[in-house]
């Protein structure tokens, strides 16, 4: 931590006019109201517990230690967590207080977790970080993840600096039209570059230990949507003009949920020519970090929220 403590803690102080992330809803979240991502200043949480599915040096041998908020701030027609993401508040959730989340936090390292992994921490960023504040003091030690759908405020960014030790967010679109056309926001390709450069400038390259387990830094990733081959080159292309050594993993996983079946050039899943088309390509712009995912994932790495163990295919 750089300079903070649980006594002058204020970070929720920012919901009374929301700015969390670039929506910048500016609703008063603090006395109830809400916005695009639907939740009031409490803490909802819709899972929490060991996942062995992440990349190598998240998951490494004993599990990431991952947490998943409920709502989010973009509406992905395709989301693999629409339960959670897209149908709260119907889906099963729990309020947490700060010290509650916290209390999890303490939980999952004590289990061995080898860090604590906020999924979808972009609406609530602000509630995280209280959270982490008081679950050092009761003696976190572990790497904290920022697992983020990209669209992510710089500003907020900024005011959480040294609460975050390693930054997984992905990379979605580099092409406006079908971020409104998919994720229904108009800008995202105006965001994430400037979100990429601050997490870099935050906490610099992915650094592993001896053992291949994530330590600090930045790793991406980047969903491959069928027939959106150009996109993901556009993607690829702005990390390797960010950094040929950025750490990148390149998925395969796309498969057509939620609402995709109302999207007929997204509704299927990724071939395998088009996959290897985009890792080549990666490989040709220097991107030689890169980890690549058999197409047997499409059905593997799909979660059942409405279990209480939503992972146990994996």
């Amino acid at each position: 931590m750089i300079g903070y403590s649980r006594m002058n803690r204020s970070f929720t102080k920012y919901l009374a006019n929301c700015n969390s992330c670039p929506r910048l809803c500016r609703v008063n979240r603090l006395s109830g109201e809400i916005g695009i991502c639907r939740i009031t200043s409490d803490v909802q949480v819709s899972h929490a517990g060991l996942h062995f599915g992440e990349e190598p040096p998240i998951s490494g041998t004993h599990g990431s230690g991952t947490i998943f908020f409920a709502g989010c701030n973009l509406g992905c027609v395709f989301c693999q967590n629409y339960q959670i993401s897209q149908e709260f508040p119907r889906s099963r959730t729990r309020t947490l207080t700060t010290d509650a989340l916290a209390a999890e936090m303490i939980r999952l390292q004590d289990q061995g977790a080898h860090n604590i992994n906020f999924v979808s921490p972009s609406h609530v960023i602000y509630q995280m970080a209280d959270a982490i504040l008081a679950a050092k003091e009761k003696g976190l030690a572990i790497a904290v993840v920022y697992n983020s759908n990209g669209y992510d405020s710089v500003e907020a960014l900024r005011r959480i600096r040294g609460l975050v030790d390693i930054y997984l967010p992905d990379i979605k679109y580099m092409d406006n039209a079908l971020g409104k056309r998919y994720s229904r926001v108009d800008d995202y390709a105006d965001i994430i570059p400037g979100v990429l450069e601050e997490m870099l400038e935050q906490t610099g390259l992915l650094k592993m230990d001896e053992y291949g387990i994530a330590e600090r830094g930045v790793l991406v990733r980047h969903l491959v949507l069928p027939g959106c081959l150009d996109n993901s080159r556009r993607c690829l292309r702005l990390l390797a003009d960010l950094s040929p050594n950025f750490f990148v993993s390149i998925m395969s996983q796309y498969s057509p949920q939620y609402k995709a079946c109302d999207y007929p050039v997204i509704n299927r899943t990724l071939t395998k020519e088009e996959y290897d088309e985009i890792t080549d390509y990666a490989l040709s712009l220097g991107l030689e970090n890169a980890f690549i995912q058999g197409l047997t994932s499409q059905d593997h790495y799909l979660p059942r929220f409405e279990r209480e163990r939503p992972f146990d295919s994996f």
